[in-house]
């Protein structure tokens, strides 16, 4: 009788632990030597240089396969893979952590790459439009590899990578940080701009140069003005009010 039960707890621990083999090997590590990141151009810049939409089901996976693993690690069958399974717990973990980093990141540049690379606020803005330019620089370079490569797992064990996202992201929140001081001293200059969301007066002072465009603006600083004419001579010189 013994050795019966000794059969079937053999027999069910080898077939526990192909089981959990099979998952690992076929489904998660398979998974990983496959999935690839897509980058897309985006808003004027003649490149890919952002992580498309398809990193939001990167991460969700990556959530799954860790609770998965962890899982597994926890079980008693798991001996003879343990250390296969603490190293790819530790390799997503560090991918994880690189995406959210990097999308980060990506969500300042896609903030500020207009504001300080084309109209009239680069200008008003001098050094730290040449700070983003550099920021910039970096940030397509680093892009332009992930285009190249796009495996998620060798795209976030760049090394380039890693070493410099710290640097952009800090570099990003400075140039942030002294647009938005830029914004208070144009709405202390002119207090109706604080009617206008940050996005708003983005545009207004970058097109502020051009009456024209910002027509649809008008009713977002002044009660009862939807739009202006201009005198055909002088641009600045409104002439009519509806």
């Amino acid at each position: 009788m013994r050795i019966k039960e000794d059969i079937e707890e053999i027999t069910e621990s080898a077939d526990k632990q192909l089981k959990l083999e099979d998952a690992l090997r076929n489904d998660i590590k398979a998974y990983w030597e496959e999935a690839e990141l897509t980058v897309n151009s985006w808003s004027g810049v003649d490149q890919p240089c952002i992580l498309g939409a398809g990193i939001v089901d990167i991460q969700e996976k990556l959530e799954e396969h860790q609770m998965n693993l962890n899982q597994m690690n926890a079980q008693r069958y798991v001996t003879p893979f343990k250390g296969e399974v603490m190293e790819q717990i530790a390799l997503l973990s560090d991918v994880q952590d690189i995406l959210e980093r990097w999308v980060k990141v990506q969500n300042h540049w896609t903030n500020l790459v207009t504001v300080f690379t084309t109209g009239d606020i680069s200008k008003q803005m001098p050094a730290e439009s040449k700070r983003f330019r550099a920021i910039n620089k970096s940030w397509l370079k680093i892009m332009e590899r992930a285009n190249e490569q796009r495996n998620v797992i060798q795209c976030c064990n760049n090394d380039i990578l890693k070493s410099s996202l710290g640097d952009l992201q800090s570099g990003l929140e400075f140039c942030q940080k002294k647009l938005e001081g830029y914004l208070e001293q144009k709405r202390g200059l002119f207090p109706r701009f604080y009617f206008c969301s940050n996005t708003d007066l983005l545009k207004l002072l970058s097109v502020g140069s051009d009456p024209n465009a910002v027509q649809d603006d008008f009713e977002k600083l002044f009660d009862a003005i939807s739009r202006v004419s201009f005198d055909e001579t002088d641009r600045r010189q409104i002439v009519s009010i509806h």
